[in-house]
């Protein structure tokens, strides 16, 4: 029989997970970038890990206020799951207060943004597919305020299905 990578390659989908090995990722390790309001973490994600599939990423900070301005994005779901502090998430026109705990879904094509409440906090983010952590990277290289910047998130962002709209 064949092995599982194999198979996903006749289906289209390169996946670089080895049957049978664990992806681990310890405290520290990870590709990271500062955005200046916070920092990400990806803990899985890219096409040399996941095939393009998703990611899994971290994001971290104490900066209290709006960590993005309002987005969305038209090909894929992101969702979040709270660790750690207060988080308003604004999904179409409604707010969310979120805690630690809670999980929120945002479905492609709903414009959403996200806010920290004092001392910030930290979340898991998943998106379907993948590739969007190669925004936040291109974002980090322009600044630590680039990601709340309405005009170099514009500039940046309709490469990763990432658009800004008024709020």
């Amino acid at each position: 029989m064949a092995n599982r990578n194999t198979l996903n390659r006749r289906k289209g989908v390169v996946a670089m997970f080895q049957p049978g090995t664990a992806h681990t990722v310890v405290p520290g390790a990870g590709r990271s970038v500062e955005l200046g309001v916070a920092s990400m973490r990806v803990l899985a994600g890219g096409d040399g890990e996941t095939g393009g599939a998703f990611t899994v990423a971290e994001f971290a900070g104490t900066a209290e206020g709006p960590w993005t301005v309002p987005h969305l994005h038209r090909g894929f779901e992101e969702s979040f799951f709270i660790l750690d502090g207060m988080f308003t998430f604004t999904v179409g026109e409604e707010p969310i207060e979120a805690t630690p705990g809670m999980y929120i879904l945002v479905p492609r094509g709903t414009a959403h943004m996200i806010s920290a409440a004092e001392g910030g906090g930290r979340f898991l983010t998943l998106m379907v597919p993948g590739g969007l952590e190669e925004m936040f990277f291109a974002l980090g290289r322009l600044g630590p305020e680039a990601i709340r910047d309405p005009a170099a998130r514009a500039a940046v962002s309709a490469r990763y299905d990432s658009i800004p709209v008024s709020s």
